[in-house]
């Protein structure tokens, strides 16, 4: 009866011991994807301030253009074409 209880011992030893690596192994999967999303994020932060314009600078360099565009119709409509 002893020698019983302890192979049942063993075996509930050996099957923790079986899913707590696993368990390991699947935390350690999921802490480098992880670090891998963060590290691409970091990237897109990255590309995102040296690729693409603000809202504010887009708003301000329109403005200006449209300021040009009045000028230049200013300038045209005060052009006197002679027949």
């Amino acid at each position: 009866m002893g020698s019983s209880l302890m192979e049942t011992q063993t075996i509930l030893n050996i099957a923790f011991g079986i899913a707590g690596a696993f368990g390991g192994w699947i935390l350690r999967v999921v802490w480098s994807e992880i670090k891998l999303v963060q590290e691409m994020q970091q990237d897109l932060e990255r590309d995102v301030s040296e690729n693409y314009v603000r809202k504010d600078d887009y708003r301000i360099d329109i403005a200006e253009i449209k300021g040009m565009f009045n000028r230049i119709m200013d300038k045209l409509d005060t052009k006197v074409d002679k027949p």
